[in-house]
């Protein structure tokens, strides 16, 4: 047992060197590698669910461990108490990789005709797809820097990009073993131990070389489109502004300030648009609101000039609709030339206990321990927002803090027929960590799946702009609010392609995905491969 915890460790510490900040890519082609003898060799079903919650638990405390930080800041515990509640989040997280492990050893036991190659991926493909995640994260993330890799996700989403990983990880035990048994059925042949390993080899080497073939091809053909396409200025804030200072009435004055000096600046520089982050805007608004507020109103929105701005607020029902609290709303909107609300969103996918608290009612107390949790109501469906640009109609696609790590609901939004994702956002709560990394790698893959630019506006960072390619043409860092001195206010220039929607993965969602799940499901729940084998061999001697 301790050599197989020992191999579960390292293949977590394999994993988590891979992904944002570390960013050691190559490593997760082979982070679950040292866990495949792992879940082979263990006697029960259960003993292999152990040392997949063992490795997966280890990878995700280390990846998750902004959460003890947040707890600490916002949840006012001591390190003591937070670390306990950070492991009920990354032990659950952990389960995935139990579950992989359990049904792995499942699958091989009763398929060992099988090669690896598909036994490794096509569990964790159904595990990405069907689990439900606290924080969702798929292990594409990996590469999320390396374009030639992930360009595959406008066929399969980032489910893709995870099985060609988990592929070559099946692959490379199935070399090793197929050279293992050849140089015991003839110890003098190198030649027969390199024919088998290239047999073992041979259909994972044609997927990894039709990845990078399709990679380079597309690569090639969105840089095309986005050479021809009409560009928009699109100036970013960051503020770079605490929460404690985001939510003090003695701070309003000064925080919109901040926002309208730079936004100023971003004006004179030619900015056609203008995008601050999630509830930046320092008051409450009513959702009836239809126009800025007049000159000399100190809750005017917009300062000099009159560049189209979005921006975040909450906003306020004068009177609660019908079956619903009197809760606030998480809204972005979007301030025409003229001044006018052009468009509004409500963020449908609310952060459980910063946003939405289940059983609200129930449980007072929560709120009490945690001040700084709220409960919002949620938006009823996606939306786009007008955007005129030199004489010609566009469309933006608003999306608000994670949202834009769903593939699915970002696919619903681009099918309003956005020319350009819009993200806002507030990382405040999780400053100068690994999450705004992880979180902007996560995105990346949105603008490959819908072929569309995104830009983002974060708070406290990461602020970015990635092309239709998936590259991050530019960022300003995540910053500790709290750090002293305090974080300057920042904003960068994004030349951002406005585009027509494609790639395949945005009409057909997440097919690819469940195409292996029912493979895998019937590879498992079908006729075991002894029984198959007798039957095959009933048949035979029937026909004689």
């Amino acid at each position: 047992m301790p050599l197989r915890l020992g191999l579960a460790a390292l293949s977590a510490v394999i994993m988590v060197m891979s992904v944002p900040t570390t960013d050691a890519w190559p490593l997760m082609w082979v982070g679950l590698l040292p866990m495949v003898p792992v879940v082979l060799g263990a006697a029960t079903p259960r003993r292999a669910f152990f040392y997949g919650w063992f490795n997966g638990t280890i990878a995700m405390t280390w990846a998750f461990y902004w959460m003890k930080g947040l707890l600490e800041r916002f949840g006012h515990m001591p390190g003591i108490e937070a670390i306990p509640i950070m492991m009920l989040l990354t032990g659950y997280q952990g389960l995935e990789f139990a579950l992989w492990a359990w049904l792995v050893h499942r699958l091989a036991r009763r398929r060992p005709d099988l090669p690896l190659a598909w036994v490794v991926p096509l569990p964790m493909i159904a595990i990405e797809l069907l689990v439900p995640q606290i924080f969702p994260f798929y292990l594409a993330i990996s590469q999320a820097w390396v374009p030639a890799v992930i360009q595959i996700a406008d066929l399969t989403g980032p489910m893709g990009v995870t099985f060609v990983l988990l592929m070559v990880t099946g692959a490379l035990f199935d070399a090793g073993r197929a050279v293992r048994r050849a140089r015991a059925a003839t110890p003098a042949s190198g030649r027969a131990a390199v024919a088998a390993a290239a047999r073992a080899l041979r259909v994972p080497a044609a997927v990894v070389a039709f990845t990078l073939i399709y990679g380079a091809v597309r690569i090639h053909q969105i840089d095309a489109r986005r050479a021809a396409a009409p560009k928009a200025r699109v100036g970013l804030v960051q503020a770079n502004v605490g929460m404690s200072d985001k939510w003090d009435p003695l701070e309003r004055g000064r925080l919109l300030d901040v926002h309208q000096r730079l936004s100023s600046e971003l004006t004179a520089e030619g900015a056609d648009l203008i995008v601050w982050p999630e509830s930046s805007y320092p008051y409450a608004l009513s959702r009836n609101m239809t126009r800025d507020f007049p000159l000399g109103d100190p809750r005017r929105i917009r300062g000099a000039g009159n560049t189209p701005v979005v921006f975040g607020a909450v906003t306020l029902d004068g009177y609660p609709q019908i079956g619903k609290r009197r809760f606030p709303y998480n809204t972005a909107l979007i301030l025409d030339e003229q001044g006018r609300v052009a468009g509004t969103f409500d963020k449908v996918f609310l952060l459980i206990f910063g946003e939405y608290i289940p059983f609200y009612d129930q449980i007072p107390w929560f709120t009490k321990l945690f001040p700084e949790a709220s409960n919002f109501n949620r938006g009823a469906a996606p939306g786009s927002f007008p955007f005129r640009l030199k004489g010609h109609d566009y469309r933006l696609g608003p999306l608000i803090c994670y949202e834009d790590i769903l593939p699915g609901f970002t696919r619903q939004t681009t099918a309003l027929q956005p020319n350009l994702l819009v993200n806002i956002t507030n990382d405040a709560w999780f400053g100068k960590t690994f999450e705004p990394y992880q979180h902007l790698a996560l995105a990346v893959f949105r603008s490959v799946e819908n072929r569309l630019e995104m830009v983002r506006a974060v708070n406290t960072g990461v602020s970015a702009h990635v092309d239709a390619v998936g590259r991050v043409r530019a960022t300003l860092p995540a910053v500790d609010p709290d750090a002293e001195p305090p974080p300057a206010p920042m904003k960068m220039m994004a030349d951002a392609a406005l585009l027509d929607r494609g790639g395949v993965y945005a009409r057909i969602g997440d097919a690819f995905a469940w195409v292996c799940t029912l493979v895998f499901g019937a590879l498992l729940f079908g006729v075991p491969e002894r029984l198959r084998r007798r039957r095959s061999s009933a048949r035979r001697r029937a026909r004689r």
